[in-house]
């Protein structure tokens, strides 16, 4: 259960968060078609937008709160004042889509959230293209530029859009490929956009009516997990028990009818 915290207290956080995604897209969208890429793995690019996103981020939250940590894709370290073992803690993506970014396909996020003993307290999501900010408190609610969002009604696969998740380099025995190929036919369709966290958010607003994931990192889904939850969805692991932000796979559904028939999918390939 989340400990009462005082709204004020939940308040400054969300702004603080958001003010962090929209400062550090305004960062992303001056880099783009000018940024240099290298590997840092295979199939995933990063860049020197990611690098100055996540410092602006860092820059930011931790002047606000400076006895809290980040953890961050691009691994910033904390500063000398930071407690390694800080109550709250900020997880940024500081650009979630970057190959959709170096390939200038507008779809790519900053992704910001806090916790608290694993505790999603509040996230934030901007969609510089689209200029879509995506926000959750718990207990709280989610929105989109202000106004309150909800998870889609369908309750039946043939009737969903889905979203899928895959690795870089994705392999043939992918578990995200096989599900993929399970869910083709029985779905009314099914996107890979290259956004973890928009996904999450379209589930979230309705657009799209489920995704899993079975190779995501803790920043690419924390504010996204927080969205669904706040707009009444459904998000497990991929046995179906509690998801752990530590964790890398999940089911992510608009509604329990629907979670239920992508868990009988995944069960059905002994995820």
């Amino acid at each position: 259960m989340l400990r009462k915290e005082k709204m004020e207290d939940f308040t400054d956080y969300l702004r603080v968060c958001e003010e962090a995604v929209r400062a550090a897209a305004g960062v992303v969208q001056n880099w783009v078609g000018r940024t240099e890429t290298r590997e840092k793995g295979p199939a995933d690019l990063v860049t020197q937008a990611d690098l100055e996103s996540q410092e602006t981020v860092r820059r930011i939250v931790l002047g606000a709160f400076p006895d809290h940590t980040l953890l961050g894709e691009e691994h910033v370290a904390q500063p000398p004042s930071a407690e390694l073992h800080s109550e709250y803690r900020w997880i940024v993506d500081p650009l979630d889509g970057t190959t959709n970014f170096v390939h200038r396909v507008p779809h790519y996020c900053v992704s910001l959230a806090l916790e608290r003993g694993g505790e999603l307290l509040v996230g934030a999501v901007y969609d510089p293209a689209l200029e879509e900010c995506f926000t959750a408190v718990a207990g709280g609610g989610a929105r989109l530029n202000g106004q309150p969002i909800k998870t889609s009604k369908v309750l039946k696969l043939s009737e969903a859009l889905a979203a899928v998740g895959f690795p870089p380099g994705v392999q043939g025995d992918s578990p995200d490929l096989r599900m993929f190929l399970k869910l083709v036919p029985r779905c009314q369709a099914i996107r890979r956009t290259g956004s973890a966290a928009l996904n999450l958010c379209y589930v979230a607003a309705g657009r799209f009516d489920l995704f899993w994931s079975f190779s995501t990192h803790v920043w690419d889904v924390a504010a996204g997990v927080l969205m669904i939850r706040e707009a009444g969805g459904v998000v497990t692991s991929s046995t179906g028990g509690e998801y752990s932000l530590e964790s890398a796979d999940f089911l992510a559904a608009a509604n329990p009818a629907l979670h239920a028939q992508l868990r009988e999918a995944a069960a059905a390939l002994n995820m």
